[in-house]
């Protein structure tokens, strides 16, 4: 009994390592869990998604033009109509690569990622005139923010939805 335990444990702690992993990996860039997790085709095409969304949008010089604090270069760079596109492909890539390393297996498990997705998707629609505390925060850090609301949406109505 002692031994089986063990295992479990064992098995267990790795299934959680794979996942997290897999989330990490997703977070830096949509498409290397796939690939890791032996799924090319989907990384590829998630990798490839990834990039042409990312130059049609000009993301990355938002994303340079936010850490030096040039919000109003931010929001000026950015391609919106391509911008828009980001969040869900983010998102399901990442619910994509959670799914596969062993995670989601409970009901309703994708709703926080699916409104995280949404709620940063109309984050970046409000970020070029939203301001927090007086401070606007641009086409990165503003829907950055939203993914806190949309976390707790997501488990909120997960909790509920397992309830009834």
């Amino acid at each position: 009994m002692q031994t089986w335990q063990k295992t479990n444990d064992v098995g267990e702690i790795e299934k959680k390592d794979k996942i997290i992993e897999s989330i990490l990996w997703s977070i830096a860039l949509p498409g290397f869990p796939q690939i890791l997790n032996g799924r090319y085709l989907k990384g590829i095409l998630f990798i490839i998604l990834e990039f042409l969304i990312n130059v049609m949008a000009n993301f990355n010089e938002a994303i340079r033009l936010s850490f030096i604090g040039n919000i109003e270069g931010t929001v000026s760079q950015a391609n919106y109509q391509w911008l828009m596109f980001y969040p869900c492909l983010y998102f399901f890539a990442m619910w994509d690569a959670f799914k596969d390393a062993g995670g989601g297996k409970k009901p309703y498990s994708y709703l926080p990622f699916v409104s995280s997705a949404v709620f940063v998707t109309v984050g970046v629609i409000y970020s070029a005139q939203t301001k927090v505390f007086g401070v606007l925060l641009g086409s990165v850090w503003f829907p950055m923010l939203c993914v806190i609301p949309g976390l707790i949406i997501g488990f909120f109505l997960k909790f509920i939805l397992k309830v009834k």
